[in-house]
């Protein structure tokens, strides 16, 4: 009787007897041996402290500068007091203000101005000046002329004059009507009169850009000269606004 061959009870592969895993398995072998390596994470709760103490030195910087500079801006106010130049038509004498039936104007006025600076301390530098003369109800340009620059000295009053001239101007239909009917009223023609400019202060050491100065007069009554002799305007009720806006760090007057 031939003995049998039973296969071996362990399995084989390729002729290799397969080895069974050992028991109980290892960390590398439950977690995988391709785990990244652990790295610590900076620490984000610092990084923004330090955003948070940023913004609020930056925030306490400007509001000290912005508090300095009201302080400063409050101690030159009172020191120094500053006030507005005034501006008074002193005379306003007519040579010729015709309209001819073709609607050409021609003027001629000799304007005199009174302008005063009230103040101790400041003295206003202009530039030249621009004036413009129009009726007061429609806006027509009458005639227009200039002031040379000048200087404005402290407690100072300077007289200026100037030439207010058209020379055949030519009006269209509608704004030659209503001048026409203006020159033929009783009560005269009311004009209104501007000037305009720049002007910088100088406070000591201290000066000012350049700001812009309107004056705008109004309450003229002038009448037509009928012959050479010229007329002269009612000017008693002559009201001046002077519109100037100069800032003195936070001040404004």
């Amino acid at each position: 009787m031939t003995d049998r061959v039973y296969p071996s009870t362990k399995p084989t592969t390729n002729g290799t007897a397969a080895t069974n895993p050992s028991f109980p398995a290892t960390k590398a072998q439950l977690y995988g041996a391709t785990r990244p390596t652990y790295r610590p994470q900076p620490n984000r709760k610092r990084s923004r402290g330090c955003c948070c103490a940023c913004v609020l030195w930056t925030t306490a910087v400007i509001f000290i500068i912005i508090v300095l500079a009201v302080i400063a801006g409050a101690i030159i106010y009172v020191l120094y007091r500053p006030q507005r130049p005034s501006f008074d038509i002193s005379g306003l004498n007519i040579s010729s203000l015709n309209l001819t039936s073709a609607s050409h104007l021609t003027t001629n006025i000799n304007l005199n101005i009174t302008a005063r600076n009230p103040n101790k301390k400041l003295v206003y530098t202009y530039n030249p000046i621009t004036i413009s003369v129009t009726t007061e109800r429609d806006d027509i340009v009458v005639g227009s002329g200039s002031i040379p620059s000048f200087v404005h000295g402290t407690k100072n009053t300077t007289f200026l004059r100037a030439a207010i001239t058209s020379s055949g101007v030519q009006l269209d239909d509608v704004s030659a009507g209503k001048l026409k009917a203006d020159l033929k009223s009783k009560n005269g023609v009311a004009l209104k009169l501007e000037l305009e400019t720049k002007v910088k202060v100088k406070m000591g050491g201290l000066k000012t850009p350049k700001a812009r100065i309107r004056v705008t007069c109004q309450g003229i009554k002038a009448t037509v000269p009928s012959g050479k002799k010229a007329t002269t305007a009612s000017v008693s009720n002559a009201n001046c606004k002077v519109d100037l806006r100069i800032k003195i760090w936070k001040w404004t007057f």
